[in-house]
């Protein structure tokens, strides 16, 4: 349960961070519109900081953590980590005003696809497992 409380500290933190960053940066350059900065907040908020918060209050409830809980959720952190890098850098070439060539464009959106992609399962993965363990 310590992993749980640990990860969702660690996660409130890079959602503070980034929240700063986006708040600072985009004063520092003075660009008003729109970017994906805004979304790497929201993303370590809600699916690093909430999550693993529920996931703490499922495990003292249920005990549904094993290995292989620990292995998806090592997929889980890879996943949620590579999108919020990938919208920093697309959010910082934005902020920037940064051309891309198509290529590296589309290599973004393949990075951020993957990420999204390892996000998805293994969060399905997480809760067909907490699933397993309420019907026990």
């Amino acid at each position: 349960m310590k992993r749980y409380a640990n990860a969702a500290l660690v996660y409130a933190l890079l959602a503070a961070a980034a929240g700063v960053f986006y708040r600072e940066f985009t004063k520092i350059q003075g660009f008003t519109g729109r970017t994906t900065l805004s979304m790497v907040h929201t993303h370590y908020f809600a699916l690093g900081t909430l999550l693993f918060l529920v996931l703490l209050a499922l495990e003292k409830q249920l005990g549904f953590t094993d290995r292989a809980v620990g292995r998806i959720l090592t997929v889980f952190h890879a996943g949620l980590n590579v999108t919020a890098l990938t919208l920093l850098a697309r959010g910082i070439v934005q902020v920037l005003g940064t051309p891309l060539s198509t290529a590296l464009n589309a290599s973004l959106s393949g990075v951020a696809g993957i990420g999204h992609i390892l996000l998805g399962v293994s969060l399905v993965l997480v809760l067909l497992r907490v699933r397993k363990s309420a019907g026990q």
